[in-house]
Parts: structure tokens; sequence; C-alpha cells
């Protein structure tokens, strides 16, 4: 069995979505980040950068894994899914995580604290991201020219990412224009798995409850 330690977040997602398309056994240990539970002594113990996700897989020696990337690809790779076993089809699904890691994660997770939660609103700020995010969004639509997936086959690069993407709204950047991009967002939307997977711990909708998510958020911040 594992034990997950999540969020409603994008990277608690990528998790969650994996582990239901796997379908392998696992229980859910809800986080509280607008509570800084994420940082108390105890989680710090699983996760010393203090973020979620994190999970101890009980059925090897209680391993722990924490960063998101890391658990999917330890994921993938306990059960032989989701990433290709020969060599240039592993490393394009890697190139794909990484890319979401060090790119898509990062410039939409700035657009988010400059365009929904800092309490001062800088534009020079707000229009650097969200122009970053829409250059990186347009990488994704020439890759998926090419194909129904991000590599291949649908794999960890297309959880990883899928996950932040299709929240874009939420970072004020459009997809207007980007039709392989929007036709991928839909195809992945429609998986029963990923749809189990955004339902834990549990859905947040940010349409209704914006206002606790950016008070919630400014929390984190400080």
């Amino acid at each position: 069995m594992i034990e997950l330690y999540t969020a409603s977040t994008p990277n608690g997602w990528k998790v969650s979505i994996a582990l239901e398309e796997l379908g392998l056994p696992y229980s859910v240990r809800p986080v509280t980040l607008s509570k800084m539970e994420q940082k108390e002594e105890w989680y710090l113990e699983l996760n010393p950068n203090g973020r979620i996700p994190t999970i101890v897989d009980h059925d090897n020696d209680d391993f722990v894994v924490f960063e998101s990337g890391a658990i999917l690809l330890y994921l993938a790779e306990r059960t032989g899914r989701l990433l290709p076993a020969e060599e240039k089809g592993r490393s394009r699904v890697v190139q794909w995580l990484m890319f979401q890691m060090g790119g898509v994660g990062p410039m939409m997770g700035q657009a988010n604290v400059f365009y929904r939660y800092a309490p001062e609103k800088i534009p020079f700020a707000i229009d650097r991201y969200q122009r970053e995010v829409r250059r990186l969004f347009e990488v994704l639509e020439r890759q998926l020219r090419g194909g129904e997936y991000l590599a291949g086959e649908y794999s960890i690069a297309d959880i990883a990412n899928w996950s932040w993407v299709h929240n874009h709204g939420w970072s004020g950047v459009s997809t207007e224009g980007l039709p392989n991009l929007e036709r991928w967002i839909s195809t992945i939307a429609a998986r029963p798995a990923v749809q189990r997977g955004l339902a834990v711990p549990e859905r947040v909708d940010a349409k209704n409850d914006a206002e606790n998510l950016v008070q919630g958020a400014r929390k984190m911040l400080v």
C-alpha cells in the first residue's frame, strides 16, 4: 500500500492521477497547506523541502519519495507502465517531464503568485510570467502537431504537464489559437482515472471558492 501525502494542487494531482491510472492501492493523508502543516516537524522528516506531494511505499520497506517528478518516475519504473523501457522512448518522456518540472510548473506558479495572490499588483511581473507561460504553451502546441501525446504514447510526461496546463485560466493565460494543445487538454480531461485523480483529496472549485484559495495562498507566501 502506498500512502500519499497531498493537497489539491497541480503537483498533488500529478501523483493522484498517476496512482489512479496505474490502479495501485493507496491511502490519502491530506496536508492542509493554509495551516502550514507541510512545515511541521513530522512532515519535514518525510519531505525536507516542506512541500507536497510525498509518498511512503509500505510495500517497499516504507520507502519515502518526495518531489512530484521523482514520484512519477518511481511509480512508472516500479510498475513498468507510463514510461517506455526502450532507451530513446524513455528519454523522450523524461525530457518532457523535465520541461514541466523546470519550465511549465515554475512559470505558471509565478504567474499565479503575481496575478492571483500578491496583495500588490505589479504589471511588469504579471506580464513577464504570463508571456513566458504562453511561450511554453506554444512549445507544447508545436510538439503536439506530431501526435496525440507529448512523447508517443500517453505517459507520465502528459500527466505532469496536463496537471498544470489544464488550469491555465487561474494563471490568466489563454490557449486561444493553440488547437492541438486544446485538443490534448480535452482528451486527457476525459480519462476516468484523471477525473478520479483530480478529486484527491478534494476538488477545489476555483470559481466558487477563489477568495479562500487566494487567502490561503497568501499565508504560504509570507
